[in-house]
Protein backbone atom coordinates (compact mmCIF):
# COMPACT_ATOMS: atom_id res chain seq x y z
CA UNK A 1 0.00 0.00 0.00
CA UNK A 2 1.14 3.39 -1.03
CA UNK A 3 0.66 5.04 2.54
CA UNK A 4 2.78 2.46 4.11
CA UNK A 5 5.72 2.72 1.63
CA UNK A 6 9.25 3.85 2.68
CA UNK A 7 10.67 6.81 1.55
CA UNK A 8 12.83 6.53 -1.33
CA UNK A 9 16.41 7.99 -2.03
CA UNK A 10 15.45 9.94 -5.13
CA UNK A 11 14.25 13.30 -4.85
CA UNK A 12 11.80 13.13 -8.02
CA UNK A 13 10.13 9.31 -6.26
CA UNK A 14 9.45 11.50 -3.25
CA UNK A 15 8.16 14.59 -4.33
CA UNK A 16 5.94 12.47 -7.15
CA UNK A 17 4.38 10.44 -3.99
CA UNK A 18 3.78 13.62 -1.52
CA UNK A 19 2.07 14.90 -4.95
CA UNK A 20 0.00 12.05 -5.18
CA UNK A 21 -1.08 11.95 -1.12
CA UNK A 22 -1.62 15.33 -0.70
CA UNK A 23 -3.82 17.75 -2.90
CA UNK A 24 -1.07 20.25 -3.67
CA UNK A 25 -2.34 21.36 -6.58
CA UNK A 26 -6.18 21.68 -5.27
CA UNK A 27 -5.59 23.26 -1.98
CA UNK A 28 -3.73 26.90 -1.73
CA UNK A 29 -2.85 26.37 1.86
CA UNK A 30 -0.30 23.01 1.12
CA UNK A 31 2.71 25.03 0.00
CA UNK A 32 5.49 22.71 -1.72
CA UNK A 33 8.60 24.93 -2.37
CA UNK A 34 11.74 23.56 -3.63
CA UNK A 35 15.45 24.67 -2.50
CA UNK A 36 18.91 23.73 -3.07
CA UNK A 37 21.15 22.78 -0.29
CA UNK A 38 24.68 21.85 -0.36
CA UNK A 39 24.89 21.03 -4.03
CA UNK A 40 21.96 19.05 -3.63
CA UNK A 41 18.31 19.20 -4.97
CA UNK A 42 15.68 19.82 -1.82
CA UNK A 43 11.88 20.63 -1.40
CA UNK A 44 9.87 21.85 1.47
CA UNK A 45 6.17 20.23 2.88
CA UNK A 46 4.38 22.81 4.99
CA UNK A 47 0.85 23.94 5.52
CA UNK A 48 0.26 28.14 5.09
CA UNK A 49 -0.62 29.60 8.26
CA UNK A 50 0.72 26.90 10.67
CA UNK A 51 4.01 27.33 10.36
CA UNK A 52 6.42 30.05 12.28
CA UNK A 53 7.66 32.09 9.91
CA UNK A 54 10.72 33.43 12.07
CA UNK A 55 11.80 30.08 13.26
CA UNK A 56 11.74 29.08 9.72
CA UNK A 57 13.96 31.70 8.32
CA UNK A 58 16.54 31.39 11.21
CA UNK A 59 16.58 27.50 10.35
CA UNK A 60 16.98 28.66 6.44
CA UNK A 61 19.79 31.05 7.43
CA UNK A 62 21.73 28.96 9.28
CA UNK A 63 21.06 25.80 6.10
CA UNK A 64 21.94 27.66 2.95
CA UNK A 65 25.19 28.41 4.42
CA UNK A 66 26.21 25.02 3.75
CA UNK A 67 28.66 23.62 1.22
CA UNK A 68 28.80 20.57 -0.71
CA UNK A 69 31.52 19.45 0.92
CA UNK A 70 30.03 19.79 4.23
CA UNK A 71 27.07 18.04 3.37
CA UNK A 72 26.34 15.27 5.21
CA UNK A 73 25.70 12.04 3.48
CA UNK A 74 22.96 11.07 5.76
CA UNK A 75 19.47 12.47 7.31
CA UNK A 76 20.88 11.68 10.40
CA UNK A 77 23.87 13.69 9.80
CA UNK A 78 22.08 16.91 8.47
CA UNK A 79 20.16 17.32 11.51
CA UNK A 80 22.62 17.97 13.51
CA UNK A 81 23.51 20.70 11.15
CA UNK A 82 20.00 22.27 12.07
CA UNK A 83 20.32 25.23 14.68
CA UNK A 84 16.62 23.91 16.12
CA UNK A 85 15.70 21.65 19.18
CA UNK A 86 12.41 19.75 17.61
CA UNK A 87 14.36 18.05 14.45
CA UNK A 88 13.84 14.53 13.76
CA UNK A 89 13.85 12.28 10.51
CA UNK A 90 11.17 9.75 9.49
CA UNK A 91 11.18 6.87 7.20
CA UNK A 92 7.28 6.29 5.64
CA UNK A 93 5.15 8.51 3.62
CA UNK A 94 1.79 7.97 6.37
CA UNK A 95 4.21 9.65 9.02
CA UNK A 96 5.06 12.51 7.16
CA UNK A 97 1.85 13.34 5.73
CA UNK A 98 0.38 13.26 9.04
CA UNK A 99 2.73 15.84 10.04
CA UNK A 100 2.40 18.17 7.31
CA UNK A 101 -1.59 17.71 8.04
CA UNK A 102 -0.52 18.59 11.35
CA UNK A 103 0.87 21.89 11.03
CA UNK A 104 5.06 20.37 11.21
CA UNK A 105 7.44 21.10 7.96
CA UNK A 106 8.81 17.92 6.46
CA UNK A 107 11.75 18.15 4.53
CA UNK A 108 13.28 15.91 1.61
CA UNK A 109 16.67 15.92 0.10
CA UNK A 110 18.09 13.65 -2.72
CA UNK A 111 20.25 11.35 -1.61
CA UNK A 112 18.75 10.92 1.95
CA UNK A 113 16.38 7.68 2.86
CA UNK A 114 14.54 9.75 5.21
CA UNK A 115 12.69 13.07 5.48
CA UNK A 116 13.89 15.60 8.06
CA UNK A 117 10.68 16.52 10.42
CA UNK A 118 10.86 20.33 11.84
CA UNK A 119 8.26 21.06 14.42
CA UNK A 120 8.15 24.68 13.87
CA UNK A 121 4.40 25.00 13.89
CA UNK A 122 2.43 27.60 15.39
CA UNK A 123 -1.18 27.88 15.65
CA UNK A 124 -4.09 30.40 15.99
CA UNK A 125 -4.87 30.43 19.92
CA UNK A 126 -6.72 33.04 22.02
CA UNK A 127 -5.74 33.85 25.60
CA UNK A 128 -5.45 32.03 28.47
CA UNK A 129 -8.09 34.11 30.26
CA UNK A 130 -10.06 32.74 33.08
CA UNK A 131 -13.61 30.90 31.73
CA UNK A 132 -16.80 32.49 31.70
CA UNK A 133 -18.53 29.54 33.51
CA UNK A 134 -15.64 28.78 36.21
CA UNK A 135 -14.67 31.58 37.85
CA UNK A 136 -12.82 31.41 41.03
CA UNK A 137 -12.66 34.44 43.29
CA UNK A 138 -9.11 34.14 45.26
CA UNK A 139 -7.78 31.50 42.45
CA UNK A 140 -5.80 32.30 39.54
CA UNK A 141 -7.05 33.82 36.51
CA UNK A 142 -5.93 31.22 33.24
CA UNK A 143 -7.92 29.16 31.58
CA UNK A 144 -7.54 26.22 28.81
CA UNK A 145 -7.46 27.05 25.53
CA UNK A 146 -7.98 24.98 22.07
CA UNK A 147 -4.43 23.99 21.41
CA UNK A 148 -3.38 20.82 23.38
CA UNK A 149 0.28 21.99 23.91
CA UNK A 150 -0.25 25.19 25.32
CA UNK A 151 -2.95 23.42 28.24
CA UNK A 152 -0.30 21.04 28.86
CA UNK A 153 2.17 23.85 29.82
CA UNK A 154 -0.62 25.66 31.74
CA UNK A 155 -0.22 21.76 34.08
CA UNK A 156 3.12 21.44 34.12
CA UNK A 157 4.23 24.73 34.73
CA UNK A 158 1.77 23.60 38.31
CA UNK A 159 3.24 20.33 38.78
CA UNK A 160 6.96 20.01 38.73
CA UNK A 161 7.31 16.49 39.67
CA UNK A 162 9.46 14.07 37.39
CA UNK A 163 6.55 11.90 37.97
CA UNK A 164 3.95 13.49 35.92
CA UNK A 165 3.22 11.72 33.06
CA UNK A 166 1.68 13.46 29.57
CA UNK A 167 1.13 9.82 27.49
CA UNK A 168 -0.52 11.22 23.64
CA UNK A 169 -2.36 9.32 21.27
CA UNK A 170 -4.27 9.37 18.16
CA UNK A 171 -7.74 8.85 17.48
CA UNK A 172 -9.85 9.56 14.35
CA UNK A 173 -8.82 7.95 11.04
CA UNK A 174 -9.03 11.15 9.47
CA UNK A 175 -9.14 13.62 11.88
CA UNK A 176 -6.10 12.29 13.42
CA UNK A 177 -6.90 14.47 16.75
CA UNK A 178 -4.03 14.51 19.87
CA UNK A 179 -5.56 13.06 22.73
CA UNK A 180 -3.29 13.20 26.35
CA UNK A 181 -3.27 11.30 29.30
CA UNK A 182 -2.21 13.43 32.31
CA UNK A 183 -1.68 11.85 35.72
CA UNK A 184 0.81 11.26 38.53
CA UNK A 185 2.50 7.14 37.74
CA UNK A 186 2.95 6.97 40.88
CA UNK A 187 -0.88 7.72 42.10
CA UNK A 188 -3.22 6.74 39.45
CA UNK A 189 -4.68 3.72 39.72
CA UNK A 190 -3.17 0.92 37.04
CA UNK A 191 -6.20 -0.70 36.32
CA UNK A 192 -7.92 2.61 35.54
CA UNK A 193 -5.01 3.57 32.85
CA UNK A 194 -5.10 0.70 31.90
CA UNK A 195 -8.69 0.18 30.96
CA UNK A 196 -8.48 3.63 29.44
CA UNK A 197 -5.73 3.01 27.35
CA UNK A 198 -7.31 -0.08 25.82
CA UNK A 199 -10.94 1.68 25.35
CA UNK A 200 -8.67 4.36 23.17
CA UNK A 201 -6.71 1.82 21.09
CA UNK A 202 -10.38 0.28 20.01
CA UNK A 203 -11.90 3.28 19.17
CA UNK A 204 -12.87 3.27 15.19
CA UNK A 205 -14.16 6.19 14.34
CA UNK A 206 -13.19 8.79 11.20
CA UNK A 207 -12.88 12.17 13.76
CA UNK A 208 -13.80 13.60 16.92
CA UNK A 209 -16.26 15.82 15.57
CA UNK A 210 -17.36 17.37 18.68
CA UNK A 211 -13.84 16.84 20.69
CA UNK A 212 -14.38 15.67 23.86
CA UNK A 213 -18.12 14.87 24.13
CA UNK A 214 -17.13 12.39 21.15
CA UNK A 215 -14.45 11.07 22.44
CA UNK A 216 -16.40 10.10 25.67
CA UNK A 217 -19.55 8.70 23.87
CA UNK A 218 -16.98 6.51 22.50
CA UNK A 219 -14.89 5.87 25.53
CA UNK A 220 -18.48 4.66 27.65
CA UNK A 221 -20.99 4.73 25.29
CA UNK A 222 -24.49 6.55 24.66
CA UNK A 223 -26.61 5.13 27.90
CA UNK A 224 -29.38 7.35 27.02
CA UNK A 225 -31.59 6.41 29.70
CA UNK A 226 -29.40 7.80 32.66
CA UNK A 227 -28.95 11.57 32.05
CA UNK A 228 -26.33 12.24 35.03
CA UNK A 229 -22.67 13.08 33.02
CA UNK A 230 -20.32 10.29 33.38
CA UNK A 231 -17.22 12.65 33.34
CA UNK A 232 -16.51 15.58 35.23
CA UNK A 233 -15.20 18.68 32.82
CA UNK A 234 -13.23 21.67 34.26
CA UNK A 235 -11.66 24.86 32.13
CA UNK A 236 -9.44 25.57 34.74
CA UNK A 237 -6.22 24.23 35.17
CA UNK A 238 -5.51 24.39 38.57
CA UNK A 239 -8.02 22.21 39.06
CA UNK A 240 -7.51 19.72 36.18
CA UNK A 241 -3.13 20.15 38.68
CA UNK A 242 -5.13 19.73 41.79
CA UNK A 243 -6.94 16.47 40.38
CA UNK A 244 -4.34 15.07 38.72
CA UNK A 245 -2.94 15.53 42.78
CA UNK A 246 -5.40 13.28 44.15
CA UNK A 247 -4.60 10.56 41.80
CA UNK A 248 -7.02 10.77 38.98
CA UNK A 249 -6.72 11.11 35.35
CA UNK A 250 -6.93 14.09 33.32
CA UNK A 251 -7.54 13.85 29.68
CA UNK A 252 -7.06 16.63 27.15
CA UNK A 253 -8.23 16.48 23.52
CA UNK A 254 -6.95 19.22 21.01
CA UNK A 255 -9.39 21.41 19.86
CA UNK A 256 -10.75 21.04 23.24
CA UNK A 257 -10.95 24.04 25.97
CA UNK A 258 -11.76 21.75 28.92
CA UNK A 259 -10.30 18.61 30.62
CA UNK A 260 -11.79 15.23 31.45
CA UNK A 261 -11.78 13.89 34.97
CA UNK A 262 -11.75 10.58 36.56
CA UNK A 263 -13.02 8.53 38.48
CA UNK A 264 -15.77 11.00 39.09
CA UNK A 265 -18.60 10.39 41.97
CA UNK A 266 -21.25 12.68 42.63
CA UNK A 267 -19.28 14.51 45.47
CA UNK A 268 -16.65 15.38 42.42
CA UNK A 269 -19.66 16.61 40.11
CA UNK A 270 -20.27 19.48 42.70
CA UNK A 271 -17.19 20.31 43.49
CA UNK A 272 -15.57 23.83 42.33
CA UNK A 273 -12.49 26.05 42.04
CA UNK A 274 -13.56 28.13 45.40
CA UNK A 275 -13.51 24.80 47.74
CA UNK A 276 -9.59 24.50 46.95
CA UNK A 277 -9.42 28.24 47.72
CA UNK A 278 -11.41 28.80 50.52
CA UNK A 279 -10.21 27.59 54.52
CA UNK A 280 -11.67 23.89 55.45
CA UNK A 281 -14.66 25.06 57.20
CA UNK A 282 -16.06 27.95 54.27
CA UNK A 283 -15.35 25.26 51.81
CA UNK A 284 -16.79 22.60 54.05
CA UNK A 285 -20.00 24.94 54.07
CA UNK A 286 -19.76 25.75 50.02
CA UNK A 287 -20.47 22.19 49.79
CA UNK A 288 -22.89 21.69 52.34
CA UNK A 289 -24.99 24.60 50.72
CA UNK A 290 -24.44 22.83 47.05
CA UNK A 291 -25.77 19.89 47.94
CA UNK A 292 -29.26 21.14 50.11
CA UNK A 293 -29.45 23.41 47.06
CA UNK A 294 -29.16 20.33 44.67
CA UNK A 295 -31.77 18.60 47.02
CA UNK A 296 -33.96 21.50 47.43
CA UNK A 297 -34.09 21.89 43.06
CA UNK A 298 -35.05 18.10 42.73
CA UNK A 299 -37.98 17.81 45.12
CA UNK A 300 -39.40 21.75 45.70
CA UNK A 301 -41.97 21.50 42.73
CA UNK A 302 -43.01 18.19 43.01
CA UNK A 303 -43.94 18.30 46.81
CA UNK A 304 -45.36 21.66 46.28
CA UNK A 305 -47.36 19.67 43.89
CA UNK A 306 -48.37 16.94 45.55
CA UNK A 307 -49.19 18.71 48.83
CA UNK A 308 -51.90 20.96 46.88
CA UNK A 309 -53.33 17.55 45.29
CA UNK A 310 -53.69 16.87 49.42
CA UNK A 311 -53.74 20.00 51.22
CA UNK A 312 -55.51 18.03 54.36
CA UNK A 313 -51.59 17.45 55.09
CA UNK A 314 -50.48 20.51 55.46
CA UNK A 315 -50.40 21.61 59.46
CA UNK A 316 -52.37 24.67 60.05
CA UNK A 317 -48.72 26.95 60.34
CA UNK A 318 -48.21 26.10 56.79
CA UNK A 319 -51.59 27.27 55.42
CA UNK A 320 -49.84 30.12 54.21
CA UNK A 321 -48.29 27.89 50.97
CA UNK A 322 -51.89 26.84 50.15
CA UNK A 323 -53.21 28.57 46.47
CA UNK A 324 -55.52 31.72 47.47
CA UNK A 325 -56.02 32.65 43.95
CA UNK A 326 -58.43 31.34 41.13
CA UNK A 327 -56.26 28.06 39.11
CA UNK A 328 -57.15 28.69 35.81
CA UNK A 329 -54.72 26.31 34.23
CA UNK A 330 -53.97 22.86 36.24
CA UNK A 331 -50.86 23.20 38.16
CA UNK A 332 -48.87 20.62 36.45
CA UNK A 333 -48.69 22.29 33.31
CA UNK A 334 -48.07 25.31 34.94
CA UNK A 335 -45.23 23.69 35.86
CA UNK A 336 -44.51 22.14 32.84
CA UNK A 337 -44.82 25.46 30.67
CA UNK A 338 -42.82 27.29 32.93
CA UNK A 339 -39.96 24.40 32.36
CA UNK A 340 -40.04 24.95 29.29
CA UNK A 341 -40.31 28.67 29.06
CA UNK A 342 -36.94 28.91 31.45
CA UNK A 343 -34.94 27.22 28.57
CA UNK A 344 -36.48 29.34 25.65
CA UNK A 345 -35.13 32.27 28.05
CA UNK A 346 -31.63 30.79 28.32
CA UNK A 347 -31.69 29.82 24.94
CA UNK A 348 -32.64 33.12 24.04
CA UNK A 349 -29.98 34.36 26.20
CA UNK A 350 -27.37 32.79 24.66
CA UNK A 351 -28.49 34.29 21.08
CA UNK A 352 -29.26 37.92 22.18
CA UNK A 353 -26.05 40.47 21.33
CA UNK A 354 -24.33 41.46 24.51
CA UNK A 355 -25.64 45.00 23.91
CA UNK A 356 -29.48 43.95 23.82
CA UNK A 357 -28.89 41.26 26.71
CA UNK A 358 -29.48 43.70 29.17
CA UNK A 359 -32.78 45.96 28.23
CA UNK A 360 -34.20 42.74 26.35
CA UNK A 361 -34.06 40.82 29.63
CA UNK A 362 -35.65 43.25 32.03
CA UNK A 363 -38.19 43.04 29.23
CA UNK A 364 -38.89 40.07 29.38
CA UNK A 365 -39.26 39.79 33.00
CA UNK A 366 -41.74 42.76 33.40
CA UNK A 367 -43.74 41.17 30.49
CA UNK A 368 -43.47 37.60 31.42
CA UNK A 369 -43.88 37.66 34.90
CA UNK A 370 -46.16 40.28 35.67
CA UNK A 371 -48.26 40.19 32.63
CA UNK A 372 -48.78 36.17 32.84
CA UNK A 373 -49.77 36.00 36.32
CA UNK A 374 -52.22 39.31 36.35
CA UNK A 375 -53.41 37.47 33.02
CA UNK A 376 -54.73 34.51 35.12
CA UNK A 377 -52.03 32.05 33.39
CA UNK A 378 -49.56 31.21 36.11
CA UNK A 379 -50.32 31.94 40.05
CA UNK A 380 -47.94 33.99 41.70
CA UNK A 381 -46.89 30.91 43.80
CA UNK A 382 -45.99 28.53 41.05
CA UNK A 383 -43.52 31.59 39.20
CA UNK A 384 -42.06 32.11 42.96
CA UNK A 385 -40.64 28.86 43.55
CA UNK A 386 -40.03 27.95 39.34
CA UNK A 387 -38.23 31.17 39.64
CA UNK A 388 -36.06 29.64 42.99
CA UNK A 389 -35.35 26.50 40.73
CA UNK A 390 -34.30 28.84 37.74
CA UNK A 391 -31.63 30.54 40.14
CA UNK A 392 -30.65 27.70 42.18
CA UNK A 393 -29.66 25.33 38.72
CA UNK A 394 -27.15 27.82 38.54
CA UNK A 395 -25.59 26.86 42.06
CA UNK A 396 -24.16 24.07 40.30
CA UNK A 397 -20.51 24.31 38.55
CA UNK A 398 -21.62 21.33 36.14
CA UNK A 399 -23.93 22.45 33.55
CA UNK A 400 -24.85 18.88 32.54
CA UNK A 401 -25.63 17.74 36.28
CA UNK A 402 -27.78 20.63 36.22
CA UNK A 403 -30.39 19.31 33.56
CA UNK A 404 -30.05 16.04 35.02
CA UNK A 405 -31.84 17.41 37.90
CA UNK A 406 -34.04 19.22 35.55
CA UNK A 407 -34.93 15.68 34.27
CA UNK A 408 -35.44 14.11 37.40
CA UNK A 409 -37.25 17.06 38.58
CA UNK A 410 -39.66 16.87 35.41
CA UNK A 411 -40.11 13.07 35.71
CA UNK A 412 -41.21 13.41 39.23
CA UNK A 413 -43.84 16.21 38.39
CA UNK A 414 -45.43 13.94 36.13
CA UNK A 415 -45.64 11.05 37.34
CA UNK A 416 -46.50 13.42 40.91
CA UNK A 417 -49.56 14.59 38.67
CA UNK A 418 -50.59 11.26 37.39
CA UNK A 419 -50.41 8.91 40.24
CA UNK A 420 -50.16 11.04 43.67
CA UNK A 421 -48.28 10.09 46.17
CA UNK A 422 -47.41 6.41 44.48
CA UNK A 423 -46.13 8.57 41.47
CA UNK A 424 -43.72 10.47 44.37
CA UNK A 425 -42.60 7.73 45.54
CA UNK A 426 -42.32 5.53 42.17
CA UNK A 427 -40.17 8.85 41.37
CA UNK A 428 -37.80 8.83 44.20
CA UNK A 429 -36.99 5.34 43.79
CA UNK A 430 -36.31 5.89 39.73
CA UNK A 431 -33.84 8.81 40.77
CA UNK A 432 -32.05 6.35 43.63
CA UNK A 433 -31.50 3.69 40.98
CA UNK A 434 -30.62 5.91 38.21
CA UNK A 435 -27.69 7.11 40.86
CA UNK A 436 -27.03 3.89 41.77
CA UNK A 437 -26.42 2.33 38.47
CA UNK A 438 -24.88 5.18 36.56
CA UNK A 439 -21.53 3.45 36.04
CA UNK A 440 -18.73 5.60 34.84
CA UNK A 441 -15.42 4.43 32.70
CA UNK A 442 -13.44 3.62 36.56
CA UNK A 443 -15.91 1.07 37.01
CA UNK A 444 -17.65 3.23 39.93
CA UNK A 445 -21.06 4.69 40.27
CA UNK A 446 -22.24 8.26 41.62
CA UNK A 447 -22.70 7.19 44.84
CA UNK A 448 -18.56 5.60 44.87
CA UNK A 449 -19.14 2.02 45.21
CA UNK A 450 -17.70 -0.44 43.58
CA UNK A 451 -19.72 -2.52 40.80
CA UNK A 452 -19.13 -5.88 39.44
Amino acid sequence: MAKQQKIYWKLWQNKAAMEHLLPIEESFDLIEREIRLGGREAVFYFVDGMMNDEAMLKILDSILKITPEEMPEDANGFIKKIPYTEVETIEAFDQAVRMVLSGMTILFVDGYGEAIQIDSRTYPVRSVEEPDMDKSLRGSKDGFVETVVFDTALIRRRIRDPNLVMEIVEVGTSSRSDVVLCYMKNLIDPKLLETVRDRIAAIDTPDLCMNQQSLAEALIGTRWYNPFPKFKFTERPDTASACIMEGKLTILVDNAPSAMILPTSIFDMIEEANDYYFPAWTSLYLKISRVLILIVTVFLTPLYLLLMQNPQWLPPMFDFVLIRDTVNIPLIWQLLILELAIDGLRLAALNTPNMLSTPLSIFAGLVLGEFSVTSGWFNTEVMLYMAFVAVANYTQPNFELGYAVKFMRMILLILTAIFGVYGFIAGCIILILLLCTNKTLSGRNYLNVKLN
